[in-house]
C-alpha cells in the first residue's frame, strides 16, 4: 500500500510538472552498466566444502579445487595460507576430516567421476593408504566412535545392491562388520553408545520408513508405521543414546524435527518451523545442538546449548547465509560458511566465548567486483492450473529503459530437487552478459510441502514442463524480457525437461541447453547404479515401471519424439557419468541431427555426473554462452564479451 501511495504521488508531481510553463521532465539517468568478466576470470573463483578441527584445534580441513580440481587443504584456525595435503590432478578427492587423536586424515576419491569412491587415509609421513580397496565398489565414510578409536565406514563390496555398515579400528584398520544388509533397508544413524542403528527404507521418494536395530539383542524394529504419505528420516541420536531425532511431515505439509524414546518407544515434536526442517546434530563433545531449516529456498541455522536448549546467539553477517556449521573438540569454536547471491562460500571460525569472527578464506576472484554481479529475488507465478511456481530470479545489471533481454529458464536435477538462493557461477556469468535467469522450482520441487512435492508423481513431461511453459508468460510480462528470445537449460532431470520442452512443446523455446539429462526414461531405468537398489521402486513410483509403464515412459521420453525438434540444441555430457549414462546424448544427438537442426555436443572424457574440474567448467560455460549468444543475441560474433575460446 504505501509503494502504491508513492506511485501515486510521483504520478500527481509529474502532471504538475507538466502543467508548468516551460518545465521538463529530469531525464532518468541511465543504470550503471556492469563490467564484464570472461569465464576464466569467474573460474578463478576458489570454491571451498567440508570442515573438520585438528585435535588441538589449532588448524581446520577442508576441500578445496584452488589447484583446479578438488583436494584436501588444512589451514591455521588463526589465519595464514592454505596448504594442500593431496595433490591429485586426474582425481577429484574430498575431506571427511582430521583423526580424532593425531593429526592423520581421511579423504574421499573416485576415478574420473565414476562415483566409486574409496575411503583413503593420509598418514603422517604423507603416504596415503586406500581402506577399502577393491573394484566395482563404493564407500561411504559412517562416522567416529566417540572416543576417537575407531571409525565406521559402508561399503557394497559383498553385494553391490546394498551397503553394509563396518567399524574400523583407528590405529590398525582391521574392521569388524557391524551389520550385515540384506533386506535394503540402508544404514544412516548409528548411537554413541555403539548399540542402536538407525535404518531408512525408502517406499517412494515422498514416502518411507526407519527401523531401528539392536546390536546387542540382534533384533530389528519398525518404528514408523503409519498410514497414508509421510516420509521419515533419521536425523541424529542424541549423545546420551537415549533417543533418536528423526524428521517426518506425518500430519502436515512440513517435516519437523521429532524424538523417538529408546526405551519407551514414545514418539514427540521436538522442534518444528514453517518451512521443511532438514536435520539435526550435536556437538562432538554433547553441548549445542545444530537444526537446519530450508526457508523459502534459502537456509537457516538454529544452535541451542545445553539441556535445556538455550538458543545460541549467532553471529550477524551480512551478504549472505550461514551453512555447513562444525563445532572444534571442545566445543569453543565454531566454524561455519558464509554464503550469498554475490558471493561463494567462504570459512569462518567463530568464538563462542569472545563471540570474535575472523574470516579465513576469500574465494571470490579478487578482479571481479561484488556489485557486478546480481542479487537474486524469489518471485512466484501461476501455472496454467492456478498452482503457484516459486523461482529464483536473476536481473541483468545495466538493462537500459525500455530494453528487453533475452532469458533462460533453469531447470534443476532431481526430480524433486531444488533451485535456492545462493552463489551460482553460471547464472551469474549468463546474468553478467546480459541474459535474465530463472532458477524456476516446478512442481514436483523439494522445499515446499508434500503436496507441491508429490504433485509431478507419474507426470513428468506432462504438468512439470507445462510449469517451465508458464515461466516463458511470466518473464514476458515482466515488460523487459524479450518473449521470442527465451531459451530453457538444465542438468540431468533438468536436462530432462530441456529436451522434453523442445520435442513436446517446440513452439516454445527459442534454444535449448541439455546437460547430461535423461533422453530415454526405460533405458535410464534399466541401467541405474546397482547401489540404487533400495531407491528402485520409489523411482519406479516416481517416474515410471520400465516394464509395467513403457508405453507411458515411450510416450514422455524426448528420445522416441525427437522428430518434433526443431530448435537449435547443445548437449553437453560426462563420458564416465555412472546415473545418466553416455549413450543417453550419444543417441539424442543423431536423431536431432537427422531434423537439419542445428546441434552441438561437448564430451569430457574425464567427468561423471557434475563436472569437477576447472578447466572442464571452463570450456562448458563458455560454449554455453556463446551457444546463447548465437541464437538469443543475433549477430552476436562467437568470442565477444569475453568468452573463452577453449575446446574440450
Amino acid at each position: 500500500m504505501r509503494r502504491l501511495k508513492t506511485a501515486a504521488r510521483l504520478t500527481v508531481l509529474a502532471l504538475m510538472l507538466q502543467a508548468l510553463p516551460g518545465a521538463m521532465a529530469a531525464p532518468k539517468p541511465a543504470p550503471r552498466a556492469p563490467k564484464q568478466y570472461t569465464i576464466e576470470q569467474f573460474m578463478a573463483t576458489t570454491s571451498i566444502s567440508g570442515a573438520s578441527f585438528s585435535n588441538d584445534e589449532k588448524n581446520i580441513l577442508f576441500t578445496s579445487n584452488e589447484s583446479g580440481i578438488p583436494n584436501v587443504y588444512t589451514q591455521p584456525v588463526g589465519g595464514g595460507k592454505p596448504v594442500a595435503l593431496t595433490k591429485s590432478t586426474t582425481d577429484s578427492t574430498y575431506a571427511v576430516g582430521y583423526f580424532r587423536n593425531d593429526d592423520r586424515i581421511l579423504f574421499t576419491r573416485d576415478k574420473g567421476g565414476n562415483e566409486q569412491n574409496h575411503l583413503y587415509v593420509r598418514e603422517l609421513d604423507g603416504s596415503e593408504k586406500d581402506l577399502t580397496p577393491g573394484d566395482k565398489l563404493k564407500a561411504i565414510f559412517g562416522g567416529w566412535a566417540t572416543d576417537g578409536s575407531a571409525f565406521y565406514a559402508l561399503t557394497n563390496e559383498r553385494d553391490p545392491k546394498f551397503f553394509d555398515l563396518y567399524r574400523y579400528d583407528a590405529k590398525s584398520y582391521e574392521r569388524t562388520m557391524l551389520y550385515k544388509n540384506e533386506n535394503g533397508m540402508t544404514p544412516s544413524e548409528l548411537s554413541r553408545d555403539e548399540r542402536w542403528i538407525a535404518l531408512s527404507k525408502p517406499n517412494t521418494t515422498s514416502d518411507s520408513d526407519i527401523y531401528l536395530y539392536d546390536l546387542q539383542k540382534k533384533e530389528l524394529k519398525h518404528i514408523t508405521p503409519h498410514q497414508g504419505t509421510a516420509s521419515y528420516n533419521p536425523a541424529t541420536f542424541d549423545p546420551a543414546s537415549k533417543r533418536l531425532f528423526f524428521t517426518s511431515n506425518e500430519g502436515g505439509e512440513f517435516n519437523t524435527l521429532r524424538t523417538y524414546d529408546l526405551a519407551t518407544g514414545a514418539i514427540a515434536v521436538h522442534e518444528k518451523a514453517d518451512w521443511d526442517v532438514f536435520g539435526s546434530g550435536y556437538s562432538r563433545d554433547g553441548r549445542f545442538r545444530t537444526t537446519v531449516v530450508d526457508h523459502d529456498g534459502s537456509q537457516v541455522v538454529r544452535v541451542v546449548e545445553g539441556p535445556d536448549e538455550k538458543p545460541v546467539a549467532l553471529p550477524k553477517l551480512p551478504g549472505g547465509e550461514m551453512r555447513g556449521v562444525t563445532f572444534s573438540p571442545s566445543g569453543k569454536l565454531m566454524a561455519f560458511y558464509l554464503n550469498g547471491d554475490r558471493a561463494p562460500s567462504n570459512l569462518f571460525v567463530y568464538d563462542m566465548a569472545s563471540r570474535k569472527t575472523r574470516q579465513l578464506t576469500q574465494s571470490l576472484n579478487k578482479e571481479i567486483n561484488p556489485d557486478d554481479l546480481v542479487e537474486a529475488e524469489v518471485v512466484r507465478f501461476k501455472s496454467f492450473d492456478g498452482m503457484e511456481i516459486p523461482s529464483i530470479y536473476y536481473k541483468p545489471k545495466g538493462l537500459a529503459p525500455g530494453a528487453k533481454a533475452p532469458a533462460v529458464i533453469f531447470v534443476h536435477g532431481g526430480p524433486g530437487g531444488q533451485t535456492r538462493r545462493g552463489y551460482n557461477a553460471l547464472m551469474q556469468y549468463l546474468a553478467n552478459h546480459g541474459y535474465a535467469v530463472l532458477g524456476i522450482n516446478n512442481r514436483g520441487s523439494s522445499g515446499y510441502g508434500k503436496t507441491f512435492n508429490t504433485a509431478d508423481d507419474g507426470k513428468h513431461g506432462r504438468e512439470p514442463l507445462w510449469d517451465c511453459v508458464e515461466a516463458k508468460t511470466y518473464l514476458a510480462s515482466l515488460g523487459n524480457i524479450d518473449p521470442d528470445r527465451i531459451g530453457i537449460m538444465g542438468g540431468s532431470y533438468g536436462g530432462y525437461m530441456t529436451l522434453a520442452a523442445l520435442a513436446f512443446r517446440p513452439e516454445a523455446f527459442k534454444v535449448g541447453i541439455d546437460i547430461f539429462g535423461v533422453s530415454n526414461w526405460v533405458r535410464t531405468l534399466e541401467s541405474i547404479p546397482p547401489y540404487w537398489e533400495s531407491q528402485r521402486k520409489a523411482l519406479y513410483q516416481e517416474v515410471g515401471d520400465p516394464v509395467k509403464d513403457k508405453e507411458f515412459l515411450v510416450a514422455t521420453s524426448p528420445l522416441f519424439h525427437a522428430g518434433e525438434i526443431r530448435r537449435p540444441l547443445m548437449v553437453i555430457q560426462g563420458k564416465n557419468d555412472p546415473r545418466v549414462i553416455k549413450p543417453e546424448s550419444d543417441e539424442i544427438v543423431e536423431a536431432v541431427k537427422k531434423n537439419n537442426v542445428p546441434v552441438e555436443y561437448v564430451v569430457f572424457d574425464d567427468e561423471g555426473h557434475g563436472f569437477s574440474k576447472k578447466k572442464n567448467q571452463i570450456v562448458a560455460n563458455a560454449k554455453m554462452l556463446e551457444f546463447l549468444d548465437k541464437y538469443l543475441k543475433p549477430g552476436a560474433a562467437a568470442g565477444k564479451a569475453g568468452v573463452a575460446q577453449s575446446k574440450p
